[in-house]
């Protein structure tokens, strides 16, 4: 494993005042304990977000607030998470306590779950500050990067379709 650096500890409020904040919403055929059912499995995650090439919990279940994990990506970048909210079926939330990349002096995504009536809606929200030379390259790349994060919802939404099939 890449030598990890220390992120900012930040809190939930972070989330919302990031320097650089993407949210996005998608429309799920799925009930929000089934949404949980698939964030809460470490063999999903890079089965629609296809940045990700593991997840491994690094704290036993129960999960909860400071459950831990460690998250690989493509490119090597490694994230040395905890969990700052774990209401069960309705919010995560969690921050880098340390990364693989140097730039990164703080990491925190969010994912809001909404019932409704063909099932729920998840908000998922990333919010980062960077150090450096990104600085100035981030923000000429939010736009393909925004890009991306709704083709991750795209590809949940397929995910879960698939998963839980109704017959």
């Amino acid at each position: 494993m890449p030598e990890l650096h220390a992120c900012d500890r930040v809190g939930l409020d972070f989330i919302d005042h990031a320097p650089h904040r993407f949210a996005n919403s998608v429309d799920l055929a799925i009930s929000p304990a089934e949404l949980f059912e698939v964030l809460a499995d470490a063999d999903a995650w890079p089965r629609w977000a296809k940045v990700i090439t593991g997840v491994r919990w690094d704290t036993p279940a129960p999960r909860g607030v400071g459950t831990m994990r460690t998250v690989t990506m493509r490119g090597g970048l490694v994230g040395s998470e905890e969990f700052l909210a774990w209401e069960e079926h309705s919010l995560l939330a969690f921050r880098f306590n340390e990364a693989s990349e140097k730039r990164i002096a703080a990491f925190a995504e969010r994912y809001d779950v909404v019932p409704t009536p063909e099932g729920c809606r998840l908000t998922w929200t990333l919010a980062m500050d960077v150090t450096g030379v990104a600085r100035f390259t981030l923000a000429p790349s939010k736009p393909l990067l925004n890009a991306g994060f709704r083709w991750f919802l795209k590809n949940l939404r397929s995910y879960t379709d698939q998963r839980f099939a109704r017959v």
